[in-house]
Order: C-alpha cells, then structure tokens, then sequence
C-alpha cells in the first residue's frame, strides 16, 4: 500500500480523492509533479486500476519520463524498471493521440505508412501554395500563413470555418485560402501535421462510437499536468475519453498561464467546474521553494489580476531577504550591478547554475552576455541562441564584413538575397565556377557577372567610402536602411521579425563603443571566441517563458519598464487581457527564486531611430503591486 504520510494535508487531499472530475490548482513550488505522481501510485496500490488502465498526459517528453519514474519508485517493483512500453499510456498529448489515430488510418484518408510534417515542412508547402496562386509574401508573410493555420487547427477549425469567420480583405481571409490547397497537399503527400493529430482523433470520436467507447472504458483515469497550458482541441480531446467514467484530475495554475500567443487558452481552467459538473477543487497553497518575502511579493502581484481563481499562498521558509529593487541609468549600468553582484555571490560559495538572468525579450541579454564575457564570467543561454549568433545580427555583421572586405565571399553569401534579390543558389554555384575559372573572389565574379546586382554592389562601394570617416553606429544604420533590410524587417507580418528589430535595435547601441568598423569585428571575433568555453557551471540567461518550470536560489529580472514589461505589442495588441498574461509573466519570474530575487530597471534606453539616440523610460506599472513590507529599494 502506498504511504501517503509524506504528503501535506492538501496533497493527501488531492492523491486520496479518486471518484470523479478534480481539479488540483498547485501554485509555483507546491509539489504538483509529487501529487500527480503519489496519485498514480495510490490508485494503482487500491486496486483501483491497474497502472495501465491510466492516461497520463504532459506537455513534454522529459515530463512525461519524470512522471513514470517517480510514479514506478513509489510503487513495489511489480512492473519492472520504469521504462515507456506498448502497455503503458504516460506522454504528451500528440503522442498519445498520434498512437489511437496510427491504426484508424482509413478513417481519415491515409495509407498506413502516413508521414507528420514538421514546422518546416509546413513552411515549404505554404510558400509553395503562394507561389501557385500568385500571393505576394511580402504583403503576406508564410509564417504569418502558417500561423493562422495552426491556430485554426488548435481550435479544431476546419477549413469552412475558417473562409466563413474570416474578416473580408484581411490577411486571415488569405490565409483561409491557403488553408483549404494546405489541407489538398499534405493529403496527396499521404501526410498529417501535428495539429491534425488532435483534430482527426477527435473526428474519429465523434463519428465512431465504438472507438470512444473503446477508450472510455480502457482508461479508468485520466491525469493531466499543466493543465493552464491546454488549448481548445486538448480540451475537447480530454472531455470525450473521460466523459464515461468522470475519473479526470487535471492539475495547473491559472497564475502560471503565459503561453496565450502560441493558443493555450487559459479559460479552460478558470471554466473547469462549468466544464466538469461536480466538480471537486483542492487548492495547494504550500510553497516548499521561496522564502516568505519572495512569496508575499509574488502573490500580492498577482492578487491584482481579476481573472483568476482565489489562493493563498504559505511557507515554512524563513522570512529571507526582501525583494531588492535598484533603478539604474542606463542598461550598460544594470548589467553592471547585475554581474557584480554575480561575481560576489560566486565569491561567498554561490554557484553560476544558480544564479539566472530572466529577461522579457531577448534583446536584453547583449548587455549581460558582454559584462560577463568582459569579468570572465561564463554563462549559457536557455531556449535561444546567444546574441552574436543570432541570425539578423550575423547578417548586420556580414554587411559590416562585406563593407570592409570586398572579398569576403562568406559574408556575401549570407546576405545577397537578404532582403531577397532573386539571387538562389543556382546562381550562387555559377558564381563559384566563374571565381575558380577566373582566380577571383566569390563576390568579383558576382560583380562581373550578375546584373541583378548592380546597386548591390553600388552600395557597398559608397558605404566603403563612407566607413573612412562615419562612425560604426552611423555607417550600420544607413547600411540597415539602405539596404533595405530594416524595411524587409518592419514590412514583415511575422512575430519574430519584430523581436529582431529589437535585437538590431540593441546591437546598434552596442556600436557607440567602437571608433570604426575594423575595431567592432576584431572586438566580435574574440567575443565569438571566448564563448566556446567548456565550464559547466554557468550562469543562466533566459526568456522568462524558457524558465517556466526551473529554480534558482538568486533570480534577477531586468528592464522592469513599460514597454518591456508589460511588452508593449501585448498591451497594444490585447488591453488588458494582454496585461494580465504579462502581470502573469512577472509572477513567474519572481517564483522561479528561492532565496534572493532582484528587479531592476533603467532611467534611459537607446531606441533605433530615435533623434537623441535614446528615450527616458517609464517604470513598470506593476511595481506599484509589489507589496512595500517585503520589497527594498536600493
């Protein structure tokens, strides 16, 4: 029998009630990954059901693997190691969905042998759709297309919806045009894409009673984690198998919602009780991770959000430091204090893995990756890529290259058809025959060859002139401008493409530091240099999304501003819904500390076009929640 003595009340709570829809609402650090886990054990150790008759779903594989194997070391060793097999049912919703659908591949129009497309294949076959039907992609960018298409498909959408709810005109009626010769070429390719798994699995339910009936009755429970990330289609899909038996506990924070712009939809928890009739609520207000002046200021910011359900939040932690707040002139200054304080913690015995840097958008991070590079410090970037390795700042750094080398072919090849300039490696591969043939550089045979690059080249004459006298900032901008790469950027419909205009917008301000450009590529070779360090104690810069899930004992987040946080394309795009996810982001951020946090912002911030070069910023609206008892300011 499986000993529920190590859990608290609430936990027991949730483990031990077994009959019917519950809904465990586990607040950052309150043990939700041991209360799924314990109950999985109990209910296998009752008798209950065996631990095969159980589906349980996470949002990643790593879960789903940390989910087995604690569940198996708290049961006896009946079931052997903990291993994934044909019997058990513990995975992520497209895998588990992706397993019912394989063998019913009749019921949806493919051959056994049916492929799944990734985001790239997906991207491939949108262009190439817009290529036949004559759609400009600059006025309507294939992501932008693809985008939509998923979102339709998260919503389990189909292709009639979406040309009927469309508004006229827009980019989402193009969009619904695409979507209906999408759905025509991945079915002549005998293929599927992710968001068809739960949408065919769904329609096969509805359509077959003998199916859902099937696994109605195989699964005797349903458990999901994070549940606040589900979208329309998970839920849909979780209704109908537990419908039968009513034996489904989901568990999540509605507080930890942050994942609106990718179609989680946070309504699915706050609507639960309407969604699951009888159902039963146990709220975990324990908190084994922060210390009390870190969880006070974390759930007074949050109390201020009217769409969420009422917790509270305690801990047995001492009290601990305050939450420090230190406003700073400049970002080249917040870095400072930042690392400083890095190097002092690392000093009195703290190590680099535990201490992080959370930033809102990944612009942020140039100015702590080069305080760090510069103090020796080494550091790891979690869910994206360094700064310097970033493709828009490659290609700033390539145009620069190619100003100052007029040989560098590498440099040429990244940028010629960016902005696109009809030059596709066909042409690139003669440009390399008539170089070997001629002796030349990959860019003079270019020259010598290719009308199409004319100005092209033109330019990059007049900005090599240009470089002798202009500093590197200036010469970038107008290289940037006139090149009509920023235009490519700011023209785009694409998400991404604004996030680097940022990225760009902080490399330019980067550039105040070089007298030219010779200087700017030397410093860069080295910083590219250094960064190949194998020290595995690093510390950690990430995008408060990335950090959802992790822990450190010291957690600073910067660029506490308006604009920044909240962003301003999420005010701007969503009101205040928008701002709720935002405020719901900082939450996250503070919980992910469990000694020190610290928050910081900036008086000053360069902005790209801007006439002075930079711009006074405005505090964050949501340091005015932060509770004055448990806060600091330096």
């Amino acid at each position: 029998m499986f000993d529920v003595d190590s859990l608290n009340d609430e936990q027991k709570q949730a483990v031990q009630t077994t009959d019917g829809p519950v809904l465990v609402i586990a607040g950052a650090g309150t043990g939700k990954t041991k209360v799924l886990t314990s109950r999985i054990a109990h209910i296998v150790s009752l008798g209950l059901c065996s631990i095969e008759e159980i589906l349980a779903v996470t949002f990643t594989n790593k879960a789903a693997k940390e989910m087995l194997g604690r569940a198996m070391s708290l049961l006896d060793n009946d079931y052997g190691p903990p291993q994934f097999n044909d019997q058990l049912w513990i995975g992520t919703f497209h895998a588990l969905a992706l397993r019912m659908i394989r063998p019913l591949y009749q019921k949806f129009n493919r051959t056994m042998n049916f492929t799944i497309i990734d985001a790239e294949d997906q991207l491939r076959i949108v262009k190439k759709i817009m290529r036949d039907l004559d759609i400009d992609d600059k006025k309507f960018v294939p992501k932008s297309m693809v985008y939509y298409i998923n979102r339709w498909k998260d919503k389990c959408q189909p292709v009639e919806y979406a040309k009927n709810s469309s508004q006229r005109f827009s980019n989402e009626e193009v969009a619904s045009k695409i979507y209906a010769h999408y759905e025509d070429a991945i079915a002549a390719l005998d293929a599927i894409d992710f968001g068809d798994i739960l949408m065919i699995c769904l329609d096969i339910f509805r359509n077959n009673d003998d199916v859902l009936e099937q696994y109605q009755k195989k699964f005797k429970y349903v458990m999901v984690d994070e549940y606040q990330d589900t979208n329309v289609a998970q839920y849909m899909w979780l209704k109908l198998i537990s419908q039968g038996h009513g034996n489904i506990c989901c568990v999540g924070d509605d507080d930890q919602a942050i994942y609106g712009w990718r179609g989680a939809d946070v309504n699915n928890i706050l609507k639960f009780e309407r969604n699951f009739k009888g159902a039963i609520i146990i709220r975990l207000g324990k908190n084994y991770r922060s210390t009390k002046n870190i969880l006070s200021t974390a759930g007074a910011l949050i109390s201020n959000n009217s769409m969420r359900m009422h917790k509270d939040f305690w801990t047995d932690e001492e009290a601990g430091l305050p939450v420090i707040i230190k406003s700073l002139r400049n970002p080249f200054d917040e870095a400072i204090f930042v690392v400083s304080l890095i190097v002092n913690k690392q000093k009195n015995g703290i190590p680099l893995s535990e201490m992080a840097i959370l930033v809102r958008a990944t612009f942020q991070t140039r100015a702590f990756e080069e305080r760090l590079l510069a103090d020796g410090i080494p550091y790891n970037i979690v869910g994206g890529l360094k700064f310097y390795e970033r493709r828009e700042v490659k290609d700033a750094i390539a145009y620069l290259r190619l100003t100052i080398n007029p040989d560098d072919g590498i440099a040429f090849e990244r940028i010629v058809n960016s902005p696109k300039r009809g030059i596709g490696p066909t042409t690139i591969s003669k440009f390399y025959t008539v170089a070997s043939e001629n002796g030349t550089s990959i860019p003079r045979a270019a020259r010598e060859t290719s009308p199409k690059l004319h100005d092209f080249f033109n330019g990059f004459d007049e900005w090599r002139e240009k470089s002798k006298t202009m500093r590197v900032r200036k010469l970038l901008e107008l290289i940037l401008d006139e090149s009509g790469y920023i235009d490519m950027l700011k023209n785009s419909k694409n998400l991404e493409d604004e996030a680097r205009i940022e990225t760009l917008d902080e490399l330019l301000r980067s550039l105040e530091e070089f007298e030219n450009v010779s200087e700017f590529l030397d410093y860069i070779s080295l910083v590219m240099d250094h960064t190949r360090s194998t020290n595995q104690d690093r510390v950690v810069i990430s995008t408060i999304h990335a950090a959802k899930g992790l822990e450190y004992l010291t957690v600073f987040i910067p660029g506490f501003e308006e604009g920044i946080i909240p962003h301003q394309k999420a005010v701007a795009d969503k009101g205040n819904t928008g701002i709720e996810e935002e405020r719901r982001l900082c939450y996250v951020a503070l919980t992910r500390a469990r000694k020190e946090a610290y928050i910081t912002l900036c008086s000053t911030r360069n902005t790209y076009g801007h006439p002075s070069g930079c711009h006074f910023s405005k505090p964050s609206r949501f340091l005015q929640n932060l509770p004055k008892a448990h806060v600091k300011i330096l």
